[in-house]
């Protein structure tokens, strides 16, 4: 008898609360790394109804005009209008920054620099999609990606900036089989009607991406509630860090718990999740496994990991000790080492903060590379 289930994984626009804040603290860290690339930087981020706090900690040789790199992400992101609710050129900008521990530093600041702090990180990866991503997660992110690129060119003239996706989908022996639901939420101005909504989300937003796995009985389930004019910051508070599944990987897998947006690569929270992504991709394009799991951990200003694991949930096609010395012979697992293979010290991030960290097609990510799969097949003898 064959194995069904479903399975749903959400997206969220960037004109989310909690995305806009990941956003703020990412800019702030390109717009320091554009000038100093050896700054470390843990920038986080609160909004609520007319008002940005960025607190954090930051140690750098270059200045920058935070209030101004906040204003300019607001707007960037569609929050340009009073009517809105929420306006990059009025709103508030309070900041409270101060230099990195200096006991942190010891642990950071030497030729071998240790992890900016203990932690376990994990990558995922999947061959059931092209992007070797779960299906429900790149769906869900694509439906954002399309619902704000309608808004942002003018198509539907009464789409506002916050807005979320939601998308199950049926699994059949481990293996995506159809979509039984989508979820469109997205902000509006009041002179618009629920009818004219739905319609546009289904023919504009949800058939387009999701097409071939639609079916006559999916459902779609557009602003439940019947009525979204209130949103934003207006509507709901947000803070750096606080969508971590939509970061990664939908659900699936396994999360350490920190999030990414604001932290310099020398915070292991991010560089190592990038680095376990990284080998988990390699893996399953080089066809060692069809599901693979990584986990990295540190301790705090120790170099080299205190543990690798690899998980391929009965996939892999060599044994697991061999599957271990591969990753530790062909990767750099050393703070400084993955900083180096993934070439983190650049002006990056941003982009980072909205539609994910994992699955995309950007030459800055550089994590998605699939550059290692010839010499993982080699030397696996596949």
């Amino acid at each position: 008898m064959s194995a069904k289930y479903l399975f749903t994984s959400e997206s969220v626009t960037p004109g989310h609360p909690d995305k806009m804040c990941d956003q703020i603290s990412d800019a702030i860290l390109d717009a320091i790394y554009t000038n100093d690339p050896n700054a470390r930087v843990a920038a986080e981020c609160l909004t609520k109804t007319g008002f940005v706090i960025v607190a954090g900690e930051v140690t750098t040789e270059t200045y920058v005009d935070i209030p101004a790199v906040v204003r300019k992400t607001i707007k960037e992101i569609g929050y340009n209008n009073p009517d809105f609710g929420f306006d990059g050129d009025t709103c508030g900008v309070i900041t409270a920054i101060s230099e990195q521990s200096p006991d942190i530093a010891l642990g950071v600041v030497k030729d071998e620099p240790g992890a900016g702090d203990q932690g376990l990180m994990f990558g995922y990866a999947t061959n059931e999609t092209p992007e070797l991503m779960p299906l429900p997660i790149v769906l869900a992110h694509k439906l954002v990606m399309k619902l704000t690129d309608i808004r942002k060119k003018g198509k539907l003239p009464y789409l506002r900036p916050d807005g979320k996706s939601q998308v199950t989908v049926e699994y059949e022996d481990g293996q995506p089989k159809k979509v039984t639901t989508v979820v469109i939420s997205t902000q509006h101005s009041a002179d618009v009607t629920q009818a004219q909504i739905k319609q546009d989300m289904i023919e504009h937003v949800i058939k387009p991406i999701c097409d071939k796995w639609l079916t006559p009985e999916t459902v779609f389930h557009v602003n439940p509630t019947g009525k979204f004019v209130i949103g934003g910051p207006v509507a709901d508070s947000g803070l750096t860090g606080r969508k971590i599944i939509v970061d990664t990987y939908g659900g699936h897998g396994s999360h350490g718990g920190g999030c990414f947006s604001g932290k310099d690569p020398s915070k292991v929270d991010r560089s190592a999740s990038y680095m376990c992504r990284y080998i988990a991709k390699n893996i399953v394009g080089a066809g060692l496994a069809a599901k693979c799991e990584v986990q990295l951990a540190y301790a705090i200003g120790v170099a080299e990991p205190v543990s690798v694991y690899v998980n391929t949930f009965g996939t892999g096609k060599i044994a697991h000790e061999k599957l271990i010395e591969l990753i530790k012979k062909n990767f750099r697992l050393t703070p400084k080492g993955i900083i180096d293979s993934l070439k983190l010290r650049r002006p990056i991030y941003q982009k980072t903060a909205a539609y994910g960290h994992f699955g995309r097609d950007d030459p800055d990510f550089t994590w998605e590379a699939l550059d290692k799969t010839a010499v993982l097949k080699q030397e696996a003898g596949l």
